[in-house]
């Protein structure tokens, strides 16, 4: 079976496109990734990408129209590309619906919350913690879902959670939660590569 070509879409510093790349290199994943694409010409991610001879993209939204616009230039760079997956990675811009539907159960999310709490609209980043740390809640975590029309609404595929200490600030939360995108991330798109995801309406089943 040849390997699967994924491609991931950045806004920040990367670190998860990181523990990607660490677990391809290691040979965790047997998948390749052919390029990154950021809508921030600062982020550091397109640098982790140039470091380890991925190719990286910025693609400005000011350029465009509209979003249909500038999501129609990364979708024809994927199509082109022949990409199999795609992976948001700290991708902050919505993807428009034609995006969605052109890669259905193409698409996966990883989300610095146990979703359906603390997600949507908003809440991305450091926000989600500081919520989090508000409402005061007990437990938290990350979820990786596949992506559909809505936010942060599609199938769940991997979750893992960590505890809220009482002396838990939203960065300290932030780093323990970050620790935990890092291993279910990679592992949802071993999953994935291996073709063990199965969609069963809402729900996804994992195969052994």
């Amino acid at each position: 079976m040849p390997q699967l070509k994924i491609g991931v879409l950045i806004s920040g510093g990367g670190t998860n496109l990181q523990s990607i790349i660490d677990n391809i290199n290691n040979g965790f994943i047997d998948a390749k990734i052919d390029v990154v694409i950021s809508n921030k010409k600062s982020a550091y991610g397109l640098e982790r990408a140039k470091s380890n001879g991925i190719d990286a993209i910025y693609v400005n939204p000011n350029n465009y129209k509209g979003s249909e616009e500038y999501n129609q230039i990364i979708i024809s760079e994927l199509q082109d590309r022949n990409i199999d997956l795609i992976v948001l990675a700290g991708y902050l811009k919505i993807l428009s619906m034609d995006f969605v539907r052109t890669f259905e159960n193409k698409i996966i999310n990883i989300h610095p919350s146990l979703i359906p709490s603390f997600c949507g609209r908003g809440y991305y980043g450091i926000k989600v913690h500081e919520e989090v740390i508000k409402y005061g809640v007990k437990v938290t975590g990350a979820t990786v879902h596949f992506v559909d029309d809505g936010a942060d609404t599609g199938p769940i595929i991997l979750q893992d959670i960590v505890f809220v200490d009482n002396n838990d600030t939203p960065l300290s939360l932030q780093l323990k939660v970050l620790n935990i995108e890092h291993k279910i991330l990679p592992l949802a798109i071993k999953l994935f590569c291996e073709n063990k995801l199965v969609l069963e309406d809402r729900r996804v089943i994992i195969k052994n």
